[in-house]
């Protein structure tokens, strides 16, 4: 007896999806990425090609300077806040806050700030008060941004699900390639999504509750 199996069908696992292409997005693959026929895909940034512009309003006269890069593969498009949250003589506290109100840590001033966004911010002759705050905006466009494997291990961006492959691509260390993805307004069938190997029940759930953020709804 001759035995045939099926492989991953192209979009087996769409349930639904918006009209007139809603939910579709066209995205540049970054180098060196296998994206999974059905699998799921991050975006993360191109810091060379992102620009920053900053604005400030408070008492203290001290100065933030952007690094060169000024962000990183994670950073997000909008307005971060950086609100000084300690004063002190010649020093201070600050907390930074992402464009979607999540907090991604403290700093001091002085001393360079190393994530997302990349800064220092520099003492003046008037002391910062608590309350003085800096917009640091990211002005990115899409085509800053590049679509690679999601990967719940990563920390550069990959670990948060961007979008649905329904076709997969592989790219080398040499040529990007185009791909297409649903990004938003679409439902999924969960147990025909290609998770990536060796993923948890907590990292799955993640997942899940971050494509819910883009209104991909994932049903078992």
């Amino acid at each position: 007896m001759v035995v045939l199996t099926e492989g991953a069908r192209v979009g087996e696992a769409i349930m639904s999806e918006g009209n007139f292409h809603i939910s579709r997005e066209n995205g540049v693959v970054a180098l060196s990425q296998t994206i999974l026929r059905n699998g799921l895909v991050g975006r993360v940034a191109v810091p060379a090609a992102v620009d920053v512009t900053q604005s400030y309003t408070g008492t203290g006269n001290g100065v933030l300077t952007p690094a060169n890069p000024a962000v990183s593969s994670k950073v997000q498009d909008g307005a971060y806040k950086i609100r000084i949250t300690v004063a002190a003589a010649n020093a201070g506290t600050f907390q930074v806050e992402r464009p979607d109100g999540t907090e991604i840590g403290t700093g001091t001033v002085g001393v360079a700030f190393n994530k997302e966004i990349k800064f220092t911010i520099a003492d003046g002759a008037t002391d910062f008060v608590v309350g003085d705050e800096f917009q640091f905006v990211v002005a990115a466009n899409p085509e800053d941004f590049q679509i690679v494997a999601y990967n719940p291990a990563g920390s550069d961006g990959s670990e948060v699900p961007y979008g649905y492959s329904p076709y997969g691509a592989v790219t080398d260390g040499v040529k990007t390639a185009k791909i297409v993805n649903l990004v938003r307004e679409c439902e999924l069938n969960g147990n025909c999504i290609a998770w990536p190997a060796g993923i948890t029940a907590a990292q799955k759930a993640d997942a899940i509750q971050a494509l819910a953020v883009q209104h991909i709804i994932v049903r078992y």
